[in-house]
């Protein structure tokens, strides 16, 4: 029997994905060994795999996120260089000695983890390692002569002016920018292996045994010298039913009004004052339906409802994505696939994380508005959503890679991937 052992850092929205990769590669017969945070620990035997559980030194919070600095709210390249250090490069050494105990213990046919999960740089410097694919769970992140640095969340451009601007633009992102952060990279390989990155700390996943990216390629910038091992599978988690209840208002869904669905996830979802009520106060006297999800926080932190809005803690999004006309988020790499997956436009507002990546490649696709901000106005909200619900050019390019996302492979093609793999190694 093939085994793998699947790895992602303690993060709601690291995790999730991986967890439908676990939960389809047991129906198919692989066995799964799961390296994660204690608190994930029922939902990943619930997948039927095996749970492992990270050192305390690489088992993090969510909380221990920096968003603020002295009251003042961080965004863009500011949040993720302080961010970096602290999920990315400090647990790496602890995720990588835990690999390699798992290994010894029992050995693998490949090491599967999501990208944010730095331990795996190691072990690709480690004589006799198993293969690695690094799942990409958030937007591609590896440098390319064709796009801007990741996290900039600007277009690509492959023009020879565009190709000058990029060039200068990594330079300044290694050398100045992230420079300390690199140095912090460098130091958790030499702890790890005796050598250091050798390269940019955010190019490790290029020197995997194969990059298996959670989109499809009209998602995602194409890269004249990309990695050759880089394939495209579109999300793991798709529409399906699900344990959330019918709210009591849902009937209101068919009544024939546009309805625009807004959430700040799951995650990022501890002001609701970002987006969400800014999107209310913005359509309070628009022809519309605004149906909300707070992500599993009280209803009553909203405060009060305007007489066409909705409101539930979750809701089952494989029947509510049918009936969504405009999709407002704050752009989370998963929610913007369910959206997608049945052709929803997009109106995205995100700056912390990954989200000035996802907001821009939503922009790039065609498929809704950018407002390039994470604390949007009102009119900006609204004159956003006004735009996609007047333009069906977006529901269409949204409509375009929904059809994509259904003919894409999924776990069943990455599960083809794994069995394609060399023989088991023998870690040295």
């Amino acid at each position: 029997m093939t085994t793998v052992l699947l790895g992602a850092i303690p993060f709601e929205g690291h995790v999730a994905p991986m967890l439908g990769v676990a939960r389809r590669f047991t129906e198919l017969d692989i066995r799964v060994r799961f390296l994660t945070g204690a608190a994930f620990a029922d939902r990943v035997r619930a997948t039927g795999a095996e749970f492992l559980p990270l050192p305390a030194e690489a088992d993090q919070l969510e909380s221990d996120v920096v968003r603020d600095i002295d009251e003042r709210r961080l965004s863009g390249t500011a949040a993720l260089r302080e961010n970096l250090d602290r999920v990315f490069i400090r647990p790496a050494a602890a995720q990588y000695r835990a690999l390699l105990a798992a290994i010894a213990e029992e050995p693998v046919d490949a090491v599967l983890t999501e990208s944010g999960f730095s331990g795996s740089a190691g072990l690709l410097h480690t004589p006799g390692h198993p293969p690695v694919v690094v799942c990409g769970i958030l937007p591609l992140g590896v440098g390319s002569r064709d796009v801007a640095p990741f996290g900039l969340g600007l277009a690509p451009d492959a023009s020879p002016l565009g190709r000058i601007r990029n060039r200068v633009l990594a330079w300044a992102m290694q050398h100045v920018l992230f420079r300390e952060n690199q140095r912090s990279a460098d130091a958790a390989m030499r702890e790890m292996t005796g050598h250091d990155m050798g390269g940019f700390f955010l190019d490790w996943p290029r020197y995997a045994d194969a990059i298996a990216q959670f989109t499809v390629p009209s998602f995602e910038y194409p890269r004249s010298d990309g990695p050759a091992k880089l394939r495209f599978f579109g999300p793991v988690s798709r529409l399906a039913p699900s344990d959330h209840a019918r709210p009591s208002w849902w009937h209101d869904l068919d009544g024939g009004t546009p309805v625009v669905h807004v959430t700040q996830g799951t995650v990022a979802n501890e002001n609701l004052g970002e987006l969400i009520r800014p999107t209310l106060d913005a359509l309070a006297e628009e022809d519309v339906l605004v149906v909300v999800s707070t992500g599993g926080k009280p209803v009553a932190e909203l405060g009060e409802l305007p007489a066409n809005a909705r409101a539930a803690e979750m809701l089952p999004y494989a029947e509510l994505m049918p009936r969504v006309d405009v999709f407002v988020t704050n752009g989370g790499y998963g929610g913007l696939h369910y959206a997608l997956e049945r052709g929803v436009p997009i109106v995205v507002a995100g700056d912390t994380e990954d989200k000035p990546e996802t907001a821009a490649r939503v922009a790039w696709a065609g498929v809704g508005v950018n407002l390039r901000t994470g604390t949007p106005t009102a009119s900006a909200i609204r004159d956003a959503v006004r735009e996609v619900l007047a333009d069906d050019r977006y529901a269409r390019a949204s409509a375009r890679i929904g059809a994509e996302i259904q003919a894409s492979s999924g776990v069943d093609g990455l599960a083809d991937l794994i069995r394609s793999l060399s023989p088991r190694a023998t870690l040295a």
